[in-house]
């Protein structure tokens, strides 16, 4: 990573604030796009995890609040004895109007307040590298956000985003959809004209959008009708990762089994590990109420040694290394049909071999729902699959077997396209930013 340079104003900046992961790209020309490198366990990487860590740390006999975000809140966390407060995946709660903060050590944080903390950081460390003030921006949005049923729900969490923005420091702010920006990277690679479909998934949004791109369009001018459609669902790598917990994981913490009450044998509350599923809701679990309550349940149960290893999970916030043992477990899957999952932290250790076809069974619904969102996208465009010239797909759960098989059986595998699979919408979304126009949205299909 570079050392500090002198600060000037010239660079067009895109930034991809994800679920998990963020990315920040400058473009000094249409030609040349940089990413931002963060060093993360001795080496570098060009994803900025979208987190923060908040501990609570002893200075002068008084206890201070210290937070770091991305991959120092990541080593922060992985290296601290008591577990502080890690808070993952902001970006999939900016639709709930229900879920406005979050209290941390007595303290009350909005939850703009704490995007803008990751956004701040993520915009400083990008300054220093590239060398320039980074006051505008053009930043990627889903077509539909996570949980997003109606359009004021879009709006709503655009709102809270660009509050968030604002508040790290960022004066202007333009936004684009993430597979329009996707297909600017393509574009940028093209000699000849193109009728694309892209199909960005990203943590908790798959989105797709028909767009006309190549030199011909790049030299008249963008206008709407190169937009043919957008669409989205609220499914994608997340709700794959809550299929893996649920079957491999949930079981051997007491899921399903049952506890004495009185005279009733009773189930154990399924909630907790719905919440668990989402391994980024799991930090919300370690309250006073709910660990209370998981003792009685401890004390009643059936199988007390499965509900003693849940309290142990919730109690040393063990969502971050989850995360990590599904996400090997599901890259291994894409290459092979057979692979073992693996969480081990010393105190609990979990080991289970999972076929890739059970895989694919679990995730049959999400699965069902993001072929028939493309059905759809291109049936209310009036597109046949035929016409399309290409397929780009980005973003870490395209390299699912059976997402690729989606696209394939559409369009053939000899019209599908990725690369950059993780920084293709921060890569468009700073070309976007070095001038051309501003797409308009002919059509968006919801699901």
């Amino acid at each position: 990573m570079s050392s500090r340079v002198p600060k000037t104003s010239q660079g067009a900046i895109g930034i991809d604030f994800g679920t998990t992961n963020s990315s920040i790209a400058c473009a000094d020309n249409p030609d040349e796009v940089r990413l931002a490198e963060f060093p993360y366990l001795g080496e570098l990487t060009d994803s900025y995890r979208s987190l923060l860590y908040l501990q609570q740390v002893k200075e002068g006999g008084a206890n201070v609040l210290k937070s770091w975000t991305g991959p120092e809140g990541i080593e922060h966390y992985l290296s601290a004895d008591a577990k502080g407060r890690l808070i993952q995946s902001l970006k999939s709660f900016l639709t709930s109007r229900t879920l406005q903060g979050t209290e941390v050590f007595g303290r009350r944080y909005k939850l703009e307040d704490l995007i803008a903390r990751i956004l701040r950081d993520l915009r400083e460390k990008a300054e220093q590298q590239f060398g320039i003030d980074i006051r505008s921006a053009v930043v990627g949005r889903p077509v539909h956000f996570s949980g997003a049923e109606k359009e004021e729900d879009d709006s709503y969490a655009e709102g809270r985003l660009r509050s968030a923005f604002e508040s790290a420091g960022y004066e202007s702010v333009e936004f684009e959809m993430e597979p329009v920006a996707a297909a600017h990277y393509y574009e940028s690679m093209l000699d000849h004209d193109e009728l694309i479909l892209i199909g960005d998934f990203g943590g908790g949004t798959s989105d797709f959008s028909l767009v006309h791109v190549g030199p011909t369009i790049r030299q008249r001018g963008r206008v709407s009708g190169d937009i043919v459609g957008n669409a989205g669902v609220g499914i994608a790598g997340d709700a794959f990762d809550a299929k893996i917990i649920r079957h491999l994981v949930s079981p051997a913490l007491g899921a399903g089994s049952q506890l004495r009450s009185l005279d009733k044998i009773l189930t154990v509350p399924n909630w907790v590990y719905i919440r668990l599923e989402r391994w980024h809701h799991l930090s919300l679990l370690r309250a006073k109420d709910v660990l209370d309550m998981l003792r009685g349940v401890h004390a009643q149960s059936l199988e007390p040694e499965k509900i003693g290893a849940l309290i142990h999970f919730i109690k040393e916030d063990l969502g971050f290394h989850l995360h990590r043992a599904v996400q090997k477990v599901k890259c291994d899957l894409s290459k092979d049909p057979v692979a073992t999952f693996r969480f081990s932290d010393g105190f609990e250790d979990l080991v289970a071999v999972v076929e890739r076809a059970s895989f694919e069974e679990w995730i049959s619904e999400e699965l069902g729902q993001i072929a028939g969102c493309v059905d759809s996208l291109l049936s209310t465009s009036g597109v046949h699959a035929k016409d399309v010239d290409m397929v780009f797909l980005t973003g870490g759960s395209s390299f699912v077997p059976a997402v690729r098989k989606i696209f394939e059986e559409r369009f053939g595998a000899q019209r599908i396209r990725g690369g950059n699979e993780f920084t293709s919408v921060a890569r468009g979304l700073a070309l976007k930013a070095t001038g051309s126009r501003i797409f308009t949205y002919s059509s968006s299909v919801r699901h």
